[in-house]
């Protein structure tokens, strides 16, 4: 069975979703950045979810949450610049997949579990947050950093080096 190739229509849709994803990330990090008094705290301590007791712990120990804010705020920040930029795309999807499922899993729409921050929507079960992991799982699976990005790039500079050299 031979690869299906995908339509340069849905290249480019894929790219706009990468970079606008690569945005989303790029300037949640950046305000978190930006504000010194930010902090995951808050977030934890009203975690309902499955793994409330961890995100409770996590909250109650100023050094792991010193270190989880730190990894949040950066690694928002640089899973943006690189989804934008189309560099290290994969790692970066995957990176922004493991950032969002645990936001996702700390407080989950699950009936049942009732987060007490107001948010904009009613959700069951599938809230923004578990469509941005699919969406970045096609950003992984696409790998559209090689149609329009940086990566694109990366890959010819390493088939270049990886060529045996001709007598």
């Amino acid at each position: 069975m031979g690869e299906e190739k995908l339509t340069r229509g849905a290249l480019i849709a894929i790219t706009v979703m990468r970079v606008l994803v690569g945005w989303h990330f790029l300037y949640e990090g950046v305000s978190k950045l930006s504000s010194p008094s930010w902090s995951a705290v808050g977030y934890m301590r009203v975690s309902r979810g499955p793994f409330a007791g961890f995100f409770h712990w996590v909250a109650s120990q100023p050094n792991l949450l010193d270190n989880a804010n730190l990894i949040t705020m950066y690694g928002l920040t640089i899973v943006g610049v690189l989804l934008i930029l189309g560099l290290f795309t994969r790692a970066a999807a995957i990176g922004g997949m493991a950032f969002i499922l645990l936001f996702y899993l700390c407080n989950p729409p699950f009936v049942g579990y009732f987060y007490t921050i107001p948010t904009e929507g009613s959700y069951l079960i599938v809230n923004k947050n578990l469509v941005e992991v699919c969406a970045l799982a096609v950003i992984y699976f696409t790998g559209s950093g090689r149609f329009a990005g940086l990566d694109r790039l990366v890959h010819l500079l390493f088939a270049k080096q990886n060529r045996p050299a001709v007598a």
